[in-house]
């Protein structure tokens, strides 16, 4: 599978090294956020990686809700556990980073799966900036550009159907609630397969240090991850 080169196995634990989260961010999931740099103060793994992780271990139910409750540092030993209704991925310190309910048919198809990881992690890694940066000029507001936080908090998906081999995943509406200075981003979006709607998802992210909206500053952020993309693309 697609993922097989971004973890590693031990002692029946799941590890996820710095350069293999980085490596993952940059060539599968076109995200460059700083914060999947190996060097990186603050470094995590990127939450696509676990969701596709997920599905390779438990197959593809019709509906999924995913909740992140901690970042996964380097090579953190993470437990997944015997599959069931809710479930949570933890360390070997019952530290929880993330939680997984499912229900409904599963299919453990390993081209459906493949598939369907593959188009979700492309669709989320268009964040920044095409969607968030509209978002933010809508409302005034912006994160900070000396500290820019987005933090991934969830995504559901609910499928009608997972009788489809091929699909893609169209953006249907975006919002933005402020409350201070923290925000919560929706990114509607819904699964398409052979022209016709098969599910529906919503993927939630917390944007934190909000402030008014500087046009400049915004250009200076936008430019800075174009450069990075440019430079450390593979």
């Amino acid at each position: 599978m697609f993922i097989d080169n971004y973890y590693s196995e031990k002692n029946s634990r799941i590890l996820i090294s710095k350069q293999q989260a980085s490596n993952f961010a940059k060539t599968i999931a076109d995200d460059f956020n700083p914060i999947h740099d190996p060097d990186s103060k603050n470094f995590c793994v990127p939450g696509d990686l676990l969701f596709s992780l997920i599905l390779k271990r438990y197959g593809l139910s019709q509906r999924m809700t995913f909740t992140f409750s901690g970042m996964v540092g380097d090579s953190v030993p993470l437990h997944f556990p015997t599959a069931a209704a809710q479930f949570a991925i933890t360390d070997d310190n019952e530290k929880q980073y993330l939680n997984v309910e499912h229900q409904g048919a599963v299919s453990t198809d390993k081209n459906l799966i493949e598939t369907f990881s593959k188009n979700y992690v492309a669709f989320s890694g268009k964040n920044f900036p095409d969607l968030i940066v509209p978002l933010m000029e809508k409302h005034n507001v912006m994160i900070n550009p000396a500290r820019p936080l987005v933090i991934y908090e969830s995504m559901s998906i609910d499928l009608e159907t997972l009788d489809f081999q091929q699909a893609t995943l169209e953006l249907t509406n975006t919002s933005l609630t402020v409350q201070g200075k923290k925000g919560m981003a929706l990114l509607e979006f819904c699964v398409a397969s052979e022209g016709k709607v098969v599910g529906r998802g919503l993927k939630r992210l917390a944007l934190r240090g909000l402030q008014e909206f500087d046009q400049e500053s915004v250009d200076g952020m936008v430019k800075l991850y174009k450069e990075r993309k440019a430079t450390l693309a593979p």
